[in-house]
This record gives C-alpha cells, sequence and structure tokens, in this order.
C-alpha cells in the first residue's frame, strides 16, 4: 500500500508513493534503514506526535497533521539527532528536505491522504 499526499489549499503534491507506518514494528522503524529519500517518496506516520532523527543518515522536512489532516506544526530540514513533536498531532509525515517549501505547505492547510495500491 503506498499514499498520494496532496496540499488541497494550495493545490500541490509532497508526496505521490509515500509509504505507511502504522504498527508498532513499522513506526520503530521508521526511516531508519533508508540512505536517502527521493522526491515523491515519504513515511506517514500513524498515530504519531513526534518524532526523532537519532541515528538517520539524511535529514528530512517533516509536518504535523491532526485527525482532520490540516497541519498542525512543521520542521524543515530536521537534522540528525534532533527531536520534533506537537501535541495537537495525530500523525506526522516525513518527507525529503525542501518538500514544505517546495508545496508551499504552511500550518493550516489542509492535506489530501490517499492509499493505493502499490
Amino acid at each position: 500500500m503506498k499514499l498520494r499526499v496532496r496540499n488541497l489549499t494550495k493545490n500541490t503534491i509532497l508526496a505521490d508513493r509515500a509509504d505507511i507506518a502504522d504498527t508498532s514494528a513499522t513506526r520503530n522503524k521508521g526511516l531508519l534503514k533508508h540512505t536517502g529519500l527521493a522526491e515523491g517518496e515519504g513515511l506517514w506516520i500513524v498515530p504519531c506526535e513526534g518524532v526523532h532523527s537519532f541515528f538517520m543518515k539524511f535529514a528530512i522536512d517533516v509536518v504535523f497533521i491532526n485527525k482532520k489532516r490540516v497541519v498542525t506544526k512543521l520542521r524543515p530540514n530536521m537534522v540528525k539527532s534532533r527531536i520534533a513533536f506537537s501535541v495537537r498531532a495525530h500523525s506526522t509525515i516525513e518527507l525529503p528536505v525542501g518538500m514544505i517549501q517546495k508545496s508551499q505547505t504552511a500550518v493550516g492547510d489542509q492535506l489530501e491522504l490517499e492509499k493505493y495500491e502499490a
């Protein structure tokens, strides 16, 4: 299963082939085994109010969203050995660095998450 993430407010795409981490095992593993993310890739972690980048091999953009898929917080260019969280978030989307800016995503934007078979 893959995920397409659209910013409905700005009519932009954040990811068109993101993975989904919705079990304890996949949430714990996250992107730790990855060496990078290409444009269009990402990881939706649900449920999740916070992420860390300890032991990560690359920086990421992090988008926090609530249950209604509204952006509650942004953490662009999160480098290794950092922690970010949003108590108002229900889940997070990890993306390649630069995707927050490229998609013009801002706090308050409405996102659409569409699952599809890969």
